[in-house]
C-alpha cells in the first residue's frame, strides 16, 4: 500500500492526516509488516509550484528519508519508492541513495520509477523537461549498471558517462528490482522493454485488461524473456458495513464479498494489487489494515 501522511494530494488524502506524522507512520507501517502486506510506498515531489498546490499540497516526504527511517522500526516488509522521478537527479547519486537505503534494510528495496509530470520541478534543478522521458530511459539504464555487483559501475550514454569511480556500500540484492510507473503509451513501452515490473496509474478495471496485453506484447517483441511484475491500483476499499459515507466508488462488505471482487485482478494478469482504505483516524486505518490482512487477504 502506498503510505498516507508523506504525500497529501485532495485527490486522496483523508482529513486527518493533516496533524500526523513520524508516530502515525510508525505505527502504520507496523501494522503493514505484521498484518502480511508485502511493501509499503512512498512518493516523490521536490517542490510544488503555487499553481498546482492547492491540488496536490506541498506535503511530500522525501522517500529516501522516509522509506529509511521506517525500514528501521520494520523487519520483513519491503520498501517501494511509488515513484522516484529518478531523472531529477544523477544516476550516481540515485544509486547512492538507494543502494544504502537496500544494505541497511537488508535488501528490501523495489525501486519504483517515473517520468514525472511537474514542469517547475524540472526547471528549478535544470533538467530538460520536454525531454524527460528520454532522461527516464537512460537513467534506468545507468541505474541498472550502478546498483549491480561491480562496486566500479561503467555506463557510457547520451546523457550520463561514468567508469572508475567507486560506490560501497553495494545493495543487499544481487539485482534490485526496477517497477515502471504510468499508463501513458511511452509508459507501458519502457515498463514493458526495461521494467521488472509495471505500476499502472489511474486505469480503472474495465482498461487493464486491453493495457495488460499490450505490454506483454511488446515485452515479447522486444525479446525480453524475464518474467514481470503486473501491479494495479485497487478502488477504495472498507472491510464491514461502514456507518459513514465512504464515497460511492469504495468497494465496501463482508471479507469474502471484497476478495469476490479482488480476485477479478488476478484473472486479468494481475500479480499484486496496491490497496487504499477509506478512514476517519489512524486507529480507523491501521484496524482496517489488520481486518483486510487477516479476512480479505487469506481469500485471495
Amino acid at each position: 500500500m502506498q503510505l498516507p501522511v508523506q504525500s497529501q494530494s485532495t485527490l486522496y488524502a483523508e482529513a486527518w492526516e493533516a496533524d500526523a506524522g513520524p508516530a502515525d507512520l510508525v505505527e502504520i507501517a507496523r501494522t503493514a509488516d505484521r498484518s502480511g502486506f508485502d511493501y509499503i510506498a512512498s512518493c516523490d515531489h521536490v517542490a510544488i509550484p503555487r499553481r498546482l498546490a492547492s491540488a496536490m499540497s506541498t506535503v511530500w516526504y522525501d522517500p529516501v528519508a522516509t522509506l529509511a527511517f521506517l525500514a528501521g522500526v520494520t523487519e520483513r516488509i519491503r520498501l517501494l519508492s511509488h515513484v522516484a522521478v529518478v531523472g531529477l537527479r544523477h544516476p550516481l547519486l540515485t544509486a547512492k541513495q538507494y543502494a544504502t537505503l537496500d544494505h541497511l534494510s537488508g535488501g528490501r528495496l523495489i525501486l519504483g520509477v517515473g517520468a514525472g509530470h511537474v514542469q517547475e520541478e524540472f526547471e528549478v534543478l535544470g533538467v530538460d523537461f520536454e525531454r524527460r522521458g528520454a532522461v527516464l530511459d537512460e537513467c534506468v539504464d545507468a541505474l541498472r549498471a550502478a546498483l549491480g555487483p561491480d562496486e566500479f559501475p561503467t555506463h557510457h550514454g547520451k546523457l550520463y558517462d561514468f567508469e572508475g569511480l567507486g560506490q560501497r556500500p553495494r545493495p543487499a540484492q544481487e539485482r534490485v528490482p526496477v517497477w515502471v510507473g504510468g499508463s501513458s503509451p511511452a509508459a507501458v513501452r519502457r515498463a514493458a522493454v526495461k521494467g521488472d515490473g509495471w505500476l499502472p496509474q489511474g486505469d480503472p478495471r474495465e482498461r487493464l485488461p486491453e493495457q495488460i496485453a499490450r505490454v506483454r506484447r511488446l515485452r515479447e517483441e522486444a525479446g525480453v524473456v524475464e518474467p514481470l511484475t503486473v501491479g494495479a491500483i485497487t478502488e477504495p476499499l472498507y472491510v464491514g458495513e461502514p456507518e459513514w459515507s465512504v464515497g460511492r466508488r469504495t468497494l465496501a462488505g463482508a471479507p469474502e464479498a471484497l476478495a469476490e471482487s479482488l480476485r477479478a485482478y488476478r484473472a486479468m494478469g494481475v500479480h499484486q494489487i496496491q490497496v487504499r482504505f477509506r478512514s476517519r483516524s489512524r486507529t480507523e486505518l491501521t484496524d482496517q489494515m489488520a481486518a483486510f490482512g487477516a479476512e480479505v487477504a487469506p481469500l485471495l
